[in-house]
């Protein structure tokens, strides 16, 4: 029974969210995502390991939520702007699996070659952002969001592998 619940939260939550997700003005988003990601990555921005992104776009899109976000790193600060803006390399993923790389419960190579997760433009940068990813400590994160996202991520894993349990 807890299994069925647990299935139908992972496969409701993201349209849940589409119509919050999509109704939030894109000026709160911007303020919201570049305080995020400016505290979460400024000692890699201090350590210049974000220069690869110095001028070139990133667009990361949530596909079941249906909406964008273009990313850049000028000067110190990582800016984020309309998904209007010409993007050098895109990422598009599903929410619960953008979840789960965030939780380090699936690799992006694996959701890649699953083509659960879509990579286009700029290989070269794809790679620089994706070792990124992979590299990022997750301790740099406050408390509150690093629960978070493992207790998100660990409930979604739980209710994708019992979906493939056979039962006897």
């Amino acid at each position: 029974m807890f299994d069925q619940l647990q299935q139908q939260l992972i496969k409701l939550g993201p349209q849940l969210l589409r119509v919050p997700a999509q109704a939030m003005p894109f000026p709160l988003q911007r303020v919201c995502l570049e305080n995020a990601l400016n505290r979460a990555l400024a000692t890699s921005i201090e350590d210049e390991e974000l220069a690869f992104l110095a001028d070139k776009w990133l667009k990361v899109t949530v596909t079941d939520l249906d909406v964008s976000w273009c990313m850049t790193l000028k000067g110190q600060k990582i800016l984020v702007a309309a998904p209007q803006q010409a993007a050098d390399v895109s990422f598009m993923g599903a929410l619960n699996d953008l979840i789960l790389i965030a939780g380090r419960k699936e690799d992006a190579d694996t959701l890649f070659f699953q083509r659960r997760l879509q990579i286009e433009g700029d290989t070269e940068l794809g790679l620089e952002v994706k070792n990124l990813l992979d590299g990022f400590d997750m301790a740099l994160l406050p408390k509150p969001a690093l629960h978070g996202i493992a207790k998100l991520a660990e409930f979604i894993a739980q209710g994708s592998a019992t979906r493939f349990t056979v039962s006897p």
